[in-house]
């Protein structure tokens, strides 16, 4: 008698019976941790690669990429680290961003640098929803190693010399080089697997999954404690058998629906996407102070960039 009223109280207090959520947890299984599974395909060559860039194999082989660093301020405090290729370099990398890289199919869940879709489509995925959950992945760029790179091309049918000659000159210090034109495009390429595994976690709890660059979220329909603590430890468990390292306290978060839930300085809550109130008070004063001539936190280009984010949250 005393059991059953101790779990018609649970279920009272959190909505749902706690041997649901323990069914939950324990029936997933987390997936082979081999990142890639190629299939047979006819290999593609040095030649191939050439042909393809409008060079020659020489100018290919004998190439070789330097990398300026840079420190620049990150808006939430701290300072982030760019290599940024010679001219040279960046040309090249430019050249297989658009007929290398561009063809190839991320996972639809990756949002960010991908044709058609958005910061927006990233925050629209999880508006209205009862419970948000944000998990930042430390040192994204860095710490996507060059072996991943490498395994990447093996796996979409470059044979190991083109393969090992596309690693060289999309990789710096045996990662990706945050401020090379490649890498954005390699992050989600090379992550195919983690967006599939932290897809079909968030399918078995009934969430949504999408990712940002280094910004992962999770959405549930309703809020339940139980299931939420066993999602996010899940999703920990896929990051790390991923080799990545999320953020545990500092930006890891988790917010209802009474909450402001914000995804990309976007808020979600009661409503499609949309900036803040103070943010669009912030816009105001500077768009004022610009028109009278004086001094403003964001100079007119800077501004400009501003207006067309505005106009597309407001009208995707």
């Amino acid at each position: 008698m005393l059991a059953w009223l101790f779990q018609l109280l649970l279920r009272s207090l959190i909505g749902t019976s706690p041997r649901r959520h323990f069914r939950l947890a324990e029936s997933y299984r987390e997936p082979s941790p081999n990142r890639y599974k190629p299939k047979w395909v006819k290999q593609r060559t040095l030649a191939d690669l050439a042909k393809r860039l409008n060079v020659s194999i020489e100018t290919l082989q004998s190439h070789k990429p330097t990398y300026a660093q840079l420190s620049i301020p990150k808006k939430s405090g701290g300072t982030r680290m760019l290599h940024v290729p010679d001219a040279a370099t960046k040309r090249l990398q430019r050249a297989l961003l658009r007929r290398v890289l561009g063809p190839a199919k991320s996972h639809d869940a990756a949002m960010g640098y991908e044709r058609g879709r958005s910061m927006v489509d990233h925050a629209k995925r999880h508006a209205d929803r009862a419970v948000v959950i944000g998990i930042d992945l430390q040192n994204f760029f860095p710490s996507t190693r060059a072996a991943w790179v490498r395994d990447y091309f093996i796996a979409a049918g470059w044979d190991k010399e083109a393969a090992k000659l596309l690693t060289h000159l999309t990789t710096h210090e045996n990662a990706l080089p945050q401020g090379a034109p490649t890498s954005p495009k390699l992050s989600n390429l090379v992550n195919h697997l983690m967006d599939a595994r932290l897809t079909g976690l968030a399918r078995h709890f009934g969430a949504r999954y999408t990712r940002y660059a280094d910004d992962i979220i999770f959405s549930l329909p309703t809020d339940d404690s139980l299931l939420v603590k066993s999602l996010v430890n899940l999703a920990m468990q896929v990051i790390a058998n991923c080799d990545y390292r999320p953020h545990w306290k500092k930006k890891l978060f988790i917010r209802r629906s009474h909450q402001r839930q914000q995804i990309a300085g976007l808020v979600v809550n009661n409503g499609p996407p949309r900036l803040s109130r103070e943010t669009k008070r912030w816009l105001r004063a500077v768009r004022h102070r610009l028109a009278n001539g004086k001094q403003a936190t964001l100079t007119p280009s800077q501004l400009a960039g501003w207006d067309a984010f505005e106009h597309m949250v407001e009208n995707t």
